[in-house]
């Protein structure tokens, strides 16, 4: 046997006992909600129903509240006061005063080469917000749906969810980086020296053929060449770590990871190869919190403003 639900009380009836309280009558009342004293004398009753308390009576030709209406008159004041907040538009915030954790994932290299910045002007206009970044280390966007993530950068893939919204931050390409003392460090590489050198790759995921799979392998079978992967790695920094100490070559992408490459040889790949779309994702929970709009406004600047300072690549 199934037992009937519980009626919930009417909610509008709190504007209407909120006016009756700030008024002292049914006229002014009325006349603040722009509702006739009939319909307002009837909402009244209905209130009395609901909180079993007559909350006005009349005392001559004066209506004074009950001890429960006088008890009810800030409490439902600052009920109406959060509705109204919560349902009016939403308006920009005070960046000088908020006071909040801003959580964006990224792979590694975004924050070394453009967390600086970010930092930096979080300093002079939110010095309240802080920041953590958290390690992108599988292509999957759950923490961002999930709302453990404010803000997320990588590649749009058909892995994306389409839900998400997203904005391109920047057009990045591919380098090859090597030590300075790499037998062939000395000039620019060829087709041919680049397919014979031993590299060091960065797969995500555990299918680590599937990164010899990707576009710089089609590149090079299309001209007759093959790449060996003589170490797989989870992310750039790691690839570039070991192409530091050894003899193995690790192919980034160039403004992902310019602080990163800073102290090695990097070079234009010798071949064409397509280059990437950077962009980033935000939940659509967050598309209008004004916040986030303007954290998303100024990454975007400080990814144009690193494309306008990005150096010649042929040869670093």
């Amino acid at each position: 046997m199934c037992l009937p639900l519980p009626s919930r009380p009417d909610f509008n009836l709190l504007i209407t006992l909120d006016a009756l309280l700030k008024e002292g009558s049914v006229l002014g009342a009325a006349n603040r909600l722009q509702l006739s004293p009939s319909a307002m004398s009837r909402a009244l009753a209905r209130l009395r129903d609901t909180t079993g308390d007559p909350l006005l009576v009349r005392t001559g030709r004066k209506l004074v509240p009950t001890p429960r209406a006088l008890e009810l008159r800030e409490v439902t004041a600052q009920l109406v006061e959060d509705i109204e907040a919560a349902l009016s538009p939403m308006h920009d915030v005070d960046l000088q005063t908020v006071s909040q954790i801003f959580t964006l994932r990224s792979s590694d290299g975004f924050v070394e080469t453009f967390g600086p910045a970010l930092i930096t002007q979080l300093a002079a206009d939110a010095p309240g917000v802080r920041l953590r970044f958290v390690q992108k280390e599988a292509d999957n966007n759950r923490p961002l749906r999930d709302g453990n993530v404010d803000l997320e950068t990588g590649v749009i893939s058909a892995k994306t969810d389409p839900n998400f919204q997203s904005q391109a931050l920047m057009k990045d390409h591919f380098v090859y980086a090597m030590r300075a003392d790499h037998p062939f460090a000395a000039r620019a590489l060829t087709t041919a020296q680049y397919a014979e050198c031993e590299h060091v790759d960065v797969a995500r995921h555990t299918d680590a053929d599937n990164q010899r799979r990707g576009p710089i392998h089609k590149a090079l079978s299309h001209l007759g060449h093959s790449s060996s992967a003589k170490v797989v790695v989870g992310g750039f920094a790691a690839a570039l770590s070991l192409a530091r100490c050894t003899d193995l070559v690790a192919t980034v992408p160039a403004l992902h990871t310019r602080n990163l490459r800073r102290d090695m040889v990097c070079g234009a790949l010798p071949f064409a190869v397509p280059g990437i779309t950077v962009s980033m994702l935000w939940h659509p929970r967050f598309d209008a919190d004004p916040l986030h709009r303007w954290m998303r406004l100024t990454l975007r600047d400080i990814c144009a403003q690193a494309k306008l300072t990005e150096p010649d690549l042929d040869q670093t």
